[in-house]
């Protein structure tokens, strides 16, 4: 099996993502969710540009690493000063780490046009650098920024550059698309030069500005890279780095390649969301292996198939990476595909059976009235507990009161909400104020049942879409509410239908929220002790 270097740059290229900014607390909890996973590196910050990376760095030092080494980032030497007179190599040694990685410039348009230095000069920096760095004893990562576009237009150069990192002695040289426009035979072909002439430890770091930043990565390990750079998420500079989960998943499971820990692999899922949910982005559903569309089928002729075998319509099975397979209720699923997701939820319900003959009937009466379960199953599996009688009531929504002021000189919260909810014998009256009236029932809701269930603070929306169905009804048409809820470790979709939206969002957020405590309890049951056991 041959043993893949993976180097994590979230806390580091990731943070310089549109939209992405991390609180020193952040940063600790997303390195001890990397180092958990199992990374080879953790590429935490630029000490010498950053106070707070240099806050983390003394900060983690309370709380070491257990699998990963700890890496800060910085650039060469400045241009004509000696590396000890170098302020942010001085930063560098003093976050202490055992690795550091350092950039230089291997384009030559960079070097005369952005340094505004002479080639010598940039090959001194290089070499300065890296011995300076080893003499401290630091483990060194050379990144050879924009290597790709300057060995096309200047290969002997850049090779110079390599050369005089490597005869520092770096103990990895990281062959950069910086630019993100190169294209896999290109890498294939020049990360197989690189490694022919110089046997140190080759690395690829990708950009995905052409869409090819996972595939340029696998081809520069089939040409010899044993190390890889990426942001577990794929978010980055401009299009984002190299998506680290994709790259890890597809070497370890169909590259015989020892990426991270075999036991990790099947956390995957779980930890790619768990930093999307730090850094506060949804996760694209369309993300490989890990979102939730990875495995998801809606065609009759792939649920049939999948169902009959999973090979059919799945590269690999979702449990390889932790994540899971979901059939979608659809206009084009069909019979098969209901009567299988009851299975899910009742393993014990036939086909054939009494029960599944009203569970259909039911969907069908659902989808007559504006229903669409596609992406929703939460709320069909309500309504399948419902029907059956299977329902665990949580709560019971006794009464709710709307007020919505508008007006020009309004600001701030505009809208009211008062709710009454049940729990058991126990009722709970409360009210709250929010950004409209959706806002305000769901603030009010939740206000209600963190009286009883404390877990319900986890949840919040992520996501709010209304569509009109019948837009020739104006203002009498019946609409669809779909909403998206997270705990922080699952998302989860619901869906609400009526001609009052008020009604229709009010059913998809008690949906969201009932299948929350529905989850909670299920999962408290499931870690019960058994009988046996006792």
């Amino acid at each position: 099996m041959k043993k893949i270097f993976t180097l994590d740059s979230t806390l580091r290229d990731g943070a310089q993502a549109k939209g992405i900014s991390f609180s020193l607390q952040d940063k600790l909890r997303i390195a001890a969710i990397l180092d958990r996973l199992g990374v080879s590196y953790i590429e935490a910050g630029n000490p010498g540009s950053n106070p707070k990376d240099m806050q983390f760095f003394e900060l983690i030092k309370q709380t070491p690493l257990k699998n990963a080494r700890l890496t800060a980032f910085g650039s060469t030497r400045r241009k004509y000063i000696k590396p000890e007179e170098d302020q942010n190599l001085r930063a560098l040694l003093a976050a202490d780490t055992p690795a550091v990685t350092v950039f230089g410039k291997s384009w030559d348009i960079h070097v005369k046009e952005i340094l505004c230095a002479d080639l010598a000069e940039n090959l001194a920096m290089i070499s300065d650098t890296v011995a300076y760095l080893k003499a401290h004893g630091r483990e060194v990562i050379y990144d050879a920024e924009h290597f790709f576009d300057g060995y096309r237009e200047n290969p002997e150069y850049a090779l110079a550059t390599i050369a005089a990192a490597y005869n520092a002695g770096a103990d990895c040289i990281c062959l950069c698309d910086t630019n993100g426009g190169s294209f896999p035979d290109d890498v294939h072909k020049i990360t197989k030069l690189v490694y022919s002439r110089f046997p140190v430890r080759i690395g690829i770091h990708a950009h995905d500005d052409g869409g090819m930043a996972v595939a340029n990565s696998i081809m520069a390990v089939a040409a010899g890279a044993t190390h890889v750079q990426g942001t577990l998420v794929g978010f980055g500079e401009r299009c984002g780095n190299a998506n680290l989960s994709a790259i890890i998943a597809n070497l370890q499971l169909k590259k015989n390649c020892d990426c991270i820990p075999e036991s990790e692999l099947a956390n995957l899922t779980t930890t790619v969301r768990e930093v999307a949910e730090i850094a506060n982005i949804t996760l694209p559903s369309s993300m490989p292996y890990v979102g939730s569309s990875a495995f998801t089928h809606k065609g009759g002729m792939h649920v049939d198939g999948v169902i009959k075998n999973s090979r059919t319509f799945e590269h690999v099975p979702p449990s390889a990476v932790g994540n899971t397979r979901e059939l979608l209720l659809s206009e084009v699923a069909g019979r098969s595909t209901i009567l299988e997701k009851v299975k899910q939820i009742f393993p014990e319900i036939r086909k054939d059976s009494e029960e599944a003959a009203r569970i259909v009937e039911m969907v069908k009466e659902m989808e007559l009235k504006g229903y669409q379960f596609e992406g929703a199953e939460p709320s069909f599996e309500l309504a399948v507990r419902r029907k059956l009688g299977r329902e665990i009531k949580f709560f019971e929504l006794e009464k709710l009161n709307v007020t919505d002021e508008q007006g020009l000189l309004s600001s701030g919260k505009t809208a009211y909400a008062t709710v009454k909810v049940k729990v058991g014998d126990k009722s709970e009256i409360t009210a709250a104020e929010g950004d409209g009236p959706v806002n305000a029932i769901d603030c009010a809701l939740r206000k209600a049942l963190e009286v009883f269930y404390p877990e319900i603070g986890e949840v919040r929306l992520t996501d709010y879409k209304v569509r009109v169905l019948d837009s020739r009804a104006a203002t009498a048409a019946t609409v669809r509410v779909i909403i998206e809820s997270t705990d922080g470790h699952d998302y989860w979709t619901t869906v609400g239908v009526s001609v009052d939206i008020i009604a229709a969002s009010t059913k998809a957020l008690t949906d969201s929220l009932e299948y929350k405590l529905l989850k909670t309890h299920l999962a408290r049951k499931a870690a019960e002790p058994t009988r046996e056991a006792i």
